[in-house]
């Protein structure tokens, strides 16, 4: 999906900003930040996000002395661009193949990286419930193959989790998945 990507936006520097900020679009980002991250000229970076804002694709706002960016879930494009780099780093096969497997899943996030929608290559994810851990090592596996990354799962109960709910608050967090309340 990123080869897609990029044979539709010709600019890597483009891709890498919307990738970053359309997985996790309530994660913000500043330009030296991004450059740092992404190893290119804070120029290069600048000009990208101020291609994307004039587009209408992110919002700023200032916070200080840096300007800090996201992505405008208020876009007329933003459901497609959302779902196309979520694609892209494979979290719909992770939705798919794992998480509608699992047993008496209550709850399903990405935490640190993939939260704040960096490609590390590594992908933490955190899954609450009553789960079936024998078929969940079967699909991890799978979907690692799939996606050519790596899964670390973290599986607690709903006990588990209300202990250490205010740890994960401290850290950047995508939820995938919630079961709905009876």
């Amino acid at each position: 999906m990123k080869g897609l990507l990029s044979s539709l936006i010709t600019s890597k520097t483009k891709i890498n900003i919307l990738m970053r900020l359309f997985l996790n679009p309530r994660e913000e980002a500043h330009l030296r930040g991004l450059s740092d991250e992404f190893k290119i000229s804070p120029s290069l970076v600048r000009e990208e996000l101020g291609h994307l804002s004039k587009a209408g694709l992110l919002v700023s706002r200032r916070n200080g002395r840096q300007i800090k960016f996201r992505a405008n879930d208020a876009h007329p494009l933003f459901p497609e661009l959302h779902s196309m780099v979520k694609k892209a780093f494979g979290m719909d096969k992770i939705l798919e193949s794992i998480i509608e497997r699992l047993g008496d899943l209550r709850l399903a996030f990405l935490m640190d990286d993939y939260a704040q929608g960096k490609d590390t290559g590594i992908i933490d994810l955190v899954l609450v419930g009553n789960i079936d851990r024998e078929n969940l090592v079967d699909l991890v596996s799978k979907t690692e193959k799939y996606i050519a990354r790596k899964i670390r799962t973290l599986v607690l109960s709903e006990a588990e989790y209300g202990e250490m709910k205010a740890r994960f608050s401290e850290r950047p967090v995508l939820v995938l998945w919630r079961a709905k309340e009876d």
